[in-house]
């Protein structure tokens, strides 16, 4: 039986996942890290994502070394890694994460990177391959789906990549991590979304000490539309 397909991300009260991106090329470059942009750009993506570098997985993950936070922070994160059988992402991301990564990338499953270009599987140590996969998302998709037999699929990012599967009806449910700051400006993660055709319905909410975590089922619009109308008639 094949899993699902979702995304995570940590979202500012304003909506953004991420901040506007500075005007420096390869700004993940070590040279490049002392320029006022940069440093204005990894402030605000640390307050962002605050909530989980003190977990005890995080650290795990990483090899960061031993201790750590545990409690619900810690048992989602771990949660949304062990039900990952495969990611995919766009080539943005590739390209800022792989200036950024460890060697040892913390996927450790198989990644599919949306691509224009061709280019041979990329193997990292700990269990990470990137896949290129120049034929779109669905391609892309059916390889990842593939790879993680009966585990979820997970769309890792960047927000146009998210954006693209949602709106052609490929997600089954999505978890937004709300991060109690706010940006201004940035990367919106539901600008451009085809409201009309998506629908949502609620799982659950949980609230840590630092964030709310909101999970949500993706239904295609016209399917709640007629289960409540059913529902109205019984």
């Amino acid at each position: 039986m094949a899993g699902k397909v979702f995304f995570s991300v940590s979202m500012s009260l304003d909506g953004f996942i991420a901040p506007e991106s500075p005007s420096v090329a390869n700004f993940f470059a070590p040279e490049k890290q002392d320029d006022p942009q940069v440093r204005r750009w990894m402030a605000q993506w640390m307050e962002l994502q605050q909530w989980i570098f003190p977990q005890r997985f995080f650290r795990e993950n990483l090899r960061l070394g031993e201790g750590g936070e545990e409690g619900l922070d810690n048992d989602i994160a771990r949660q949304t890694y062990e039900r990952t059988g495969a990611s995919v992402m766009g080539k943005r991301m590739f390209d800022l994460g792989e200036q950024s990564w460890p060697e040892e990338a913390p996927f450790h499953t198989p990644v599919f990177v949306v691509t224009h270009t061709e280019r041979d599987p990329w193997v990292r140590p700990g269990g990470t391959t990137f896949h290129f996969v120049n034929d779109g998302i669905e391609h892309a998709l059916e390889q990842a789906r593939e790879a993680a037999g009966e585990r979820d699929v997970r769309i890792a990012g960047g927000g146009a990549a998210i954006l693209e599967h949602l709106n052609a009806g490929l997600v089954d449910e999505f978890s937004i991590t709300l991060s109690p700051v706010l940006f201004g400006s940035g990367t919106r993660l539901f600008e451009g979304v085809d409201a009309s055709r998506i629908a949502l319905e609620p799982i659950r909410s949980e609230p840590s000490p630092r964030v709310t975590h909101l999970t949500y089922a993706v239904r295609p619009r016209w399917a709640v539309s007629h289960n409540s109308r059913q529902a109205r008639e019984l």
